[in-house]
């Protein structure tokens, strides 16, 4: 019997990377919308996965937690990503003329859609509907219940279909 199954530790790093490094990237790359930022983030994942691996208690908690990471990171690029934008729009409103794109397009597009929707919910839809994830470990990696995971789903899909 293999000692760390006995207390269900957490496999190896390089083990774990390997079994959770595409459903990981794929779910970034859904969350930014941009294969570059992806790279990114999916970089800087592995990289504070591999610096606090040593506190993971078992392997349970394992997936919800990479999942955690990747989505902490994700709002930061958000966030990074909002505040260029905001300083574009200055120096463009202090004489430069922006490209306006109609509103009615970005609607159609599906990425556009998602962004705007709340984190969490975006967060949530993502995990479920293209990650897989169980509503548990959605909660988990989200940092709230799992009727918060469940109605941080249904919300953005009733938005989604409103749109």
């Amino acid at each position: 019997m293999d000692p760390k199954a006995k207390f269900n530790l957490p496999p190896p790093f390089d083990e774990a990377l390997r079994c959770h490094e595409r459903e990981i990237m794929r779910f970034i790359l859904r969350a930014t919308g941009d294969r570059e930022d992806a790279l990114e983030v999916f970089q800087e994942t592995w990289l504070r996965a591999y610096r606090a691996y040593g506190e993971l208690d078992s392997a349970e908690g394992l997936r919800p937690w990479l999942f955690r990471i990747a989505s902490n990171l994700c709002l930061n690029r958000k966030r990074d990503r909002a505040r260029r934008a905001r300083r574009v729009a200055d120096i463009e409103a202090n004489g430069e003329v922006a490209a306006v794109i109609p509103l009615h397009e970005q609607a159609l597009d599906l990425k556009a859609m998602l962004r705007r929707l709340p984190h969490k919910q975006q967060q949530a839809l993502i995990m479920r509907k293209l990650g897989g994830l169980e509503y548990r470990e959605i909660a988990t990696a989200l940092g709230c219940s799992e009727e918060a995971a469940r109605a941080g789903v249904y919300l953005a899909m009733k938005k989604l279909k409103a749109e």
